[in-house]
């Protein structure tokens, strides 16, 4: 796997810390992906802490948002300029589902009819939410879900599937 290195200044777009890649980095991730559509699954560096993250186009121009877990207090440290490695990730990303979460579908045919003709982006959103560390929110947030497939509530700021 090809990486490419370079430094950038860490900017925020509403409340979101990114980073601009440099344009011919960039033709070289969409070569070595075989794609121009967003995401883009990348993987690299921080000053040398690891990451994997998605490249994203928003507003017109491709970004590597910088979260917390990437780099801590990464809102507060906007203006500072750090040493970026990034690779194409041709890992697949699964999000395994919680059981609690396939033991609910299971239950609901009708639901798990819905989950199972989601696009695959909406069923890992479904997923994520149902882990949590507490039980009881784990428990409240796969009802939740439920609800959402079977069109009675929202869920993860969408009104329907």
């Amino acid at each position: 796997m090809k990486s490419y290195s370079f430094q950038a200044e860490l900017e925020i777009i509403g409340i979101n810390p990114f980073v601009a890649v440099p344009p011919d980095i960039l033709q070289k991730i969409f070569q070595d992906s075989g794609r121009e559509k967003s995401p883009i699954p990348i993987c690299g560096q921080i000053n040398e802490k690891t990451y994997q993250q998605n490249l994203m186009f928003f507003k017109g121009d491709w970004r590597l948002y910088v979260n917390t877990t990437m780099l801590k207090n990464s809102p507060k440290r906007i203006g500072e300029i750090f040493d970026f490695t990034i690779s194409y990730d041709s890992e697949p990303r699964i999000v395994k589902q919680p059981q609690v979460l396939s033991e609910a579908l299971a239950k609901n045919p009708e639901a798990k009819k819905v989950f199972d003709q989601l696009i695959p982006s909406k069923q890992v959103e479904i997923n994520r939410y149902a882990r949590l560390k507490t039980e009881e929110a784990i428990e409240r947030n796969v009802r939740r879900a439920i609800g959402f497939l079977l069109g009675k509530n929202s869920f993860v700021g969408r009104d329907k599937p």
